[in-house]
């Protein structure tokens, strides 16, 4: 609303605030003279838009917007609470009756709040990182190759064979865009009675901290003893924090554990126990011990049990099962309705807000009970408030996997059909292998064809607009069992090397303990 003549005392205006609307401010590092080319170096009214409705992203300005090889400068996203006013400023002049009379113009102003400002965006890092396309002659001389490079239109085969110098720009600039003080470290004071490994070739580098204090044994499926009991450090470890009732009730709910079964998974015993993911690693290595490699690999096991002499433990063996998807499947990745944990097409840094980090619990605070008893104010009661749901370990017919992949234990697959899979030479186990362990040869190339099959016709149910062919499920089966033969034969092509440790996600949690 204008103010010209609405003045309050000592002649301030007086102005009606506006409910709409709410504006965004960017604060552009240089002079606009034209902003709609402004806005393109913004990536246009789409990408401002597209970046403010994501709260973690920073904007990016390009100043070279036609330039692929611009690298852009990124503006922070902060919250404000200013106003945008115009203002205008009006001279009416008076008429003159005498020459040498000097008369002042009378100037007027008047003020108007068009909007708002909730967020502003600051350019507080440095622009003048670049890459050209430019090559270095032998005299020195820089030539541009942006002409070589770039294909602006059509082009033969020439174009395609001419010899250029190498140009490989860099995937990333740097992690950070403003200048930090970087603090060197000093030499590392290990504990007493730390000694440095010897140098050799699987160590040629060093260790550059101490060995985790959690005192795990790891077995490898080649080893030929398994041991009895926990070192004497792990024992002392978990007496140290051990000092509650409620740790020696979470100590004796996972005793009973291992007494039912004698492997578990790490998943499957957080579904069963509550128990604070800290706790629960001093625990482990004191009541089992974990094995790298073979068909129970990624899985702890009891003290003094040794899979690989009982064919029944052949149910504990680990299934590393995947979501498959693909065109050939019916559905793409884009299109699974099991998301990924992390995924590298969301990986843009520097542009993305960094999170803040987890509380690191310590271990005066697992002395205290934090890991099991907790506070007063907690939404969860005691007894569940780590609990795991059963979906993390268990597999069930008409329900999807809460991950795309999952590391299921055989007897953990509850679908009959799948279970028939498992026992059909019960009684007949003749060897332990590292692949197949007590199992046939393939089982567990037959037991993903059957579950990726379930998961198929689920997702068909749910979103029948991904499959234009609608096939019945016995077509399903032979079109599945063609392709799963397809892949056996590659696969006997080749002779199966025993393993050194998987990488897959779910062993890392061997990180804990190393």
């Amino acid at each position: 609303m204008a103010a010209a003549r609405q003045r309050g005392p000592r002649g301030s205006a007086l102005l009606e605030l506006p409910r709409a609307p709410r504006l965004v401010c960017v604060e552009y590092p240089g002079l606009v003279r034209d902003v709609g080319a402004m806005l393109r170096t913004l990536g246009g009214e789409q990408g401002v838009s597209r970046i403010y409705a994501d709260p973690a992203k920073r904007l990016e300005l390009y100043f070279r917007p036609k330039d692929p090889y611009c690298h852009p400068v990124c503006a922070n996203r902060f919250p404000t609470s200013t106003m945008l006013l115009r203002v205008r400023r009006s001279t009416k002049k008076k008429q003159q009756l005498n020459a040498e009379e000097q008369i002042q113009p009378e100037v007027q102003f008047e003020m108007e709040i068009l909007g708002i400002v909730t967020t502003v965006y600051k350019f507080q890092g440095m622009s003048d990182f670049q890459y050209l396309a430019m090559h270095s002659g032998p005299d020195g001389k820089q030539t541009s190759m942006y002409d070589k490079v770039l294909m602006l239109k059509p082009e033969k085969e020439e174009f395609f064979n001419k010899d250029l110098p190498l140009y490989i720009p860099p995937p990333i600039f740097s992690r950070l865009d403003t200048p930090v003080d970087y603090f060197y470290r000093p030499d590392i004071q290990h504990r007493e009675g730390y000694n440095n490994p010897q140098v050799s070739g699987e160590n040629l580098i060093g260790l550059s901290r101490a060995r985790r204090p959690h005192n795990a044994i790891f077995v490898n499926f080649d080893d030929e003893e398994i041991p009895t009991k926990p070192l004497d450090a792990a024992v002392q470890n978990w007496k140290k924090v051990c000092t509650n009732p409620v740790d020696k009730k979470v100590e004796e709910e996972l005793r009973k554990l291992f007494e039912i079964r004698p492997v578990w998974s790490r998943n499957a015993v957080k579904a069963n126990i509550s128990v604070h993911p800290d706790k629960l690693k001093v625990l482990l290595p004191y009541l089992a011990y974990y094995m790298l490699t073979g068909p129970w690999r990624s899985l702890w096991v009891r003290f003094g049990y040794d899979p690989r002499k009982h064919p029944e433990a052949k149910i504990y063996q680990v299934l590393d099962f995947r979501i498959r998807c693909g065109m050939k499947y019916g559905y793409a990745a884009t299109d699974m309705p099991v998301k990924a944990k992390r995924s590298t097409y969301n990986y843009s840094l520097p542009i993305t807000v960094k999170k803040q980090g987890s509380h690191t619990v310590s271990v005066h605070d697992l002395k205290q009970g934090l890991g099991s008893a907790g506070t007063s104010g907690a939404k969860k009661p005691p007894s569940s408030r780590y609990k795991l749901k059963e979906s993390i370990y268990i597999f069930q017919e008409g329900a999807l996997p809460p991950y795309r992949q999952m590391f299921y234990q055989l007897c953990d697959l509850n679908v009959e059909s799948l279970q028939k899979i498992i026992h059909r030479n019960d009684g007949t186990e003749s060897e332990c292998t590292e692949r197949d362990g007590w199992c046939l040869a393939k089982t567990s190339d037959d037991l993903r064809d059957s579950m990726s099959l379930m998961i198929k016709q689920i997702i068909r149910s749910t979103r029948p607009a991904l499959f234009s062919n609608t096939t019945s499920s016995e077509d399903g089966k032979e079109q599945l069992a063609y392709e799963s033969g397809e892949d056996d034969e590659e696969e006997e092509e080749e002779d199966f090397k025993p393993s050194d440790g998987s990488e897959n996600e779910m062993e890392t949690e061997i990180l804990d303990y190393v």
